[in-house]
């Protein structure tokens, strides 16, 4: 089977966790992190119509999501994409957090403190939280059936 190669993209390298906390905790309510929270999944690149395979899709999302992933040595590589603006950015957070990152950086993270600082998951709908959670228990998934 050919190599996977997935589309660079700046989360997790040149957006990091701290510099969306930052961002988040400068906003001046809900309705500024949802803004900022689209703008950044802008930054998301399109994956491809044909990339978009059934097996791909992650389960318990309201909207379809996609997420591949490569693994490169001992570090993990995603690329994700939806059908709604907001889920996309969503994406964005998760990515941020573990896109390019060994198996023990994954699991040790800390997503619930990260979500909390965020200030985002209590605006969410309940669907939309489980979808949130759902993408990241399929990262973490991967990443554990490669280590």
């Amino acid at each position: 089977m050919a190599e996977l190669t997935l589309p660079s993209h700046p989360f997790g390298t040149d957006i990091t966790t701290a510099d969306i906390v930052a961002q988040m905790q400068t906003a001046s309510g809900w309705e500024d992190r949802y803004r900022a929270v689209i703008q950044l999944g802008k930054k998301l690149p399109l994956m491809a119509e044909e990339d978009k395979d059934e097996q791909l899709k992650v389960s318990g999302c309201e909207s379809q999501v996609w997420l591949r992933h490569q693994q490169i040595d001992d570090r993990f590589y995603f690329q994700a994409d939806s059908d709604a603006r907001i889920v996309r950015g969503l994406i964005t957070l998760v990515l941020a957090a573990y896109h390019g990152k060994t198996y023990a950086e994954i699991s040790a993270f800390d997503i619930d403190g990260y979500f909390d600082s965020l200030g985002l998951i209590a605006h969410l709908s309940p669907s939309r939280g489980n979808g949130l959670k759902a993408i990241v228990e399929q990262i973490k998934q991967l990443a554990n059936s490669a280590a």
